[in-house]
């Protein structure tokens, strides 16, 4: 029994834990952003080295690479932002139709009904929340190196 109480506890204080350490600041969202800035700096300088050891490149060879780099990681972010209003867009759209099922629902159901089925398809939205976010955690760093000849 003293297994079971103290069992409870620890999840309890775990879960209250967990719960503290989920509220971020501007702060550590600016840090955060910071540190994955960094590694990936360090990431793309880490490749190059590879790359230039594995082909052996000269200088000339690296620095044409990176400049190749550069103006490829330009055009990616000038689709970006020309893509952007056009996401926007069809974002508000699809806000609007789903403000628009909602209202026909509530017309159709009982508020009973209806609050039971917003509960339900807020949960199924967690549910695919977490999914995403358990997808995303679980995914392999790529491995850059050449594979093993036979």
């Amino acid at each position: 029994m003293k297994k079971l109480v103290l069992a409870i506890a620890f999840i309890g204080i775990g879960g209250f834990a967990m719960a503290q350490q989920t509220t971020t600041t501007p702060q550590d969202k600016q840090a955060r952003r910071a540190e994955m800035h960094q590694k990936r700096q360090q990431k793309q300088q880490e490749h190059m080295d590879q790359m230039q050891k594995d082909l052996n490149l000269n200088q000339s060879q690296v620095a044409q690479i990176k400049a190749l780099h550069e103006k490829r990681k330009s055009e990616m972010k000038a689709d970006f932002d020309k893509n952007k209003e056009a996401r926007q867009a069809k974002m508000e759209d699809m806000k609007a139709k789903r403000a628009q099922m909602d209202a026909d629902m509530k017309k159709i159901l009982t508020s009973d009904q209806y609050n039971k089925w917003q509960a339900d398809r807020n949960a199924k939205m967690e549910q695919r929340k977490t999914a995403m976010k358990d997808r995303k955690m679980m995914r392999k760093p790529m491995n850059t190196a050449a594979p093993e000849a036979k």
